[in-house]
């Protein structure tokens, strides 16, 4: 029995979803939750593809079923354990052949199946259209080391509506961004993931975004999301130099001093060459305040000459000395009530 893919996000709520799908096509892009038990692996699917060129579909599907024989008990064993008495969801690339052949193994074993109509495709085609849906978008701006992600954080804890792009990218969207961080996932997997926070709003609410460019680290926004946010009202954070320099000595100053250099080297022509120079000193010395200092010269600079296109969108300028992240957010969500209105 298959699904629609509108049902099948309703249904896992409650039914583990298997993924039975390669590893590699898994590793891409997945939906959340789900569990990778490969019909087929990487290797395997070279082998099909190599025998439908050389010799048709007939003998592809008879390599299938030889190459999944002796895998066969295994597949089912785990996929028993994951099912853990309950029905499950499967689905493949486009709802065909694999998924199919999946649920009719699992039925074999007793194991009660539903196929997602159209695979994994169909639910990529949904988080692409919903990328194009008008949302409420309220952008969080500031220079660098204002605290941004904190806040959005804290506005999330009052109740506020957020998307944490950075939190979703593992990265905070600079040249050191990647320090202390996770590694990134794949565009398509954030994507994915975006979506998935997308589907719990509330549109008829405002949502707060992180300000950012296209590109977080080596991942990109959607460009139909990034167009809402090009378009989208800024709330602009208000803070001293001095407590954002503290502020980024704190983040990353426990970063491992080579990883950092090799960075600042990336950002030579950018920060200058004097600059380059006396901040790989400083770093050497151990001196990180006087460091930050010198690449806020740079990142300032940056964000001015970024905002000063946009001084039309900014309807709020809040200011902040760092402190009280708590009495901040509390200021903000009244400004915000009284100046900020939905689109």
């Amino acid at each position: 029995m298959q699904v629609s893919v509108t049902d099948f996000l309703t249904l896992r709520r409650e039914l583990p979803v298997v993924d039975v799908r390669s590893e590699g096509e898994y590793d891409t892009g997945h939906v959340r939750g789900a569990v990778n038990i490969p019909l087929l692996n990487n290797a395997e699917r070279v082998i099909i593809g190599t025998t439908y060129k050389q010799k048709g579909q007939a003998e592809a599907i008879r390599e299938g079923f030889r190459l999944v024989g002796p895998r066969l008990e295994e597949i089912i064993k785990t996929t028993d354990s994951i099912a853990n008495g309950k029905e499950i969801l499967v689905h493949c690339w486009r709802g065909g052949m694999r998924s199919n052949n999946f649920c009719q193994f699992a039925g074999m074993a007793g194991i009660k199946s539903k196929s997602l109509e159209g695979g994994y495709k169909a639910y990529r085609q949904l988080a692409l259209e919903s990328f194009k849906k008008p949302l409420p978008i309220v952008l969080l701006t500031g220079c660098t080391g204002s605290g941004k992600s904190e806040v959005l954080r804290a506005l999330a804890a009052r109740g506020e509506q957020i998307l944490d792009l950075e939190h979703l990218a593992s990265h905070k969207g600079s040249a050191f961004g990647g320090l202390l961080m996770p590694p990134q996932p794949t565009t398509e997997q954030f994507q994915n993931e975006l979506f998935e926070g997308i589907l719990t709003l509330d549109s008829s609410r405002r949502v707060w975004v992180e300000d950012e460019s296209l590109a977080i680290g080596k991942i990109f926004l959607p460009v139909d999301f990034w167009q809402q946010m090009t378009q989208s009202p800024l709330v602009q954070m208000d803070v001293s130099r001095e407590v954002r320099v503290q502020r980024l000595v704190n983040e990353y100053g426990l970063s491992d001093r080579g990883e950092f250099l090799a960075i600042m080297g990336k950002v030579v022509k950018k920060l200058g060459g004097q600059n380059y120079k006396l901040a790989s000193k400083k770093l050497l010395e151990n001196d990180m305040f006087s460091v930050i200092e010198i690449l806020l010269t740079y990142y300032d600079k940056a964000y001015l000459n970024s905002i000063n296109n946009r001084m039309d969108r900014i309807q709020l300028t809040v200011p902040w000395d760092g402190v009280n992240v708590d009495k901040y957010v509390d200021s903000v969500i009244h400004s915000a009530r009284e100046v900020v209105r939905c689109r």
